[in-house]
């Protein structure tokens, strides 16, 4: 994966920020929104792209268009940083392949100290009964 070339792919909207700030927020555009296609990218390969469609359904809409926004600083620039870096940060993870858990087998002292911990707490249980019959 080229992210130069990824890069050139993505697509940067500008918009007021919402909230408090007074007058700076109510006239400048510091909020910014990424926009990616997914299956339009000419760089990554089809079974990336399954794999980003997979991972980030949730993210995607129904065009396959991710959307991201980053609204935290006062500067345009900055705000364009965050969510360039936000960006490529879940791209990876969504590239990443999950490794396969291996099946092990418990280890026989694991299992016998579980026993005995269960015999143990039985035995404690028993000791608190009464033994009724033994008064008379």
């Amino acid at each position: 994966m080229n992210k130069e070339l990824l890069q050139k792919e993505l697509m940067y909207r500008t918009s007021r920020s919402g909230g408090a700030g007074g007058q700076h927020v109510n006239k400048v555009e510091s909020k910014v929104t990424l926009v990616w296609n997914v299956n339009a990218s000419e760089v990554l390969t089809e079974d990336e792209k399954t794999r980003v469609l997979q991972k980030l359904t949730n993210r995607l809409n129904k065009e396959g268009v991710l959307q991201m926004e980053a609204s935290t600083e006062r500067s345009q620039i900055k705000n364009k940083e965050i969510v360039t870096i936000r960006f490529f940060d879940l791209l990876h993870q969504a590239l990443k392949k999950e490794k396969k858990r291996l099946a092990t087998k418990i280890p026989k002292s694991q299992i016998l100290d579980r026993l005995d911990r269960k015999k143990k707490q039985s035995q404690k249980k028993q000791n608190r009964k009464k033994n009724y019959n033994a008064e008379w």
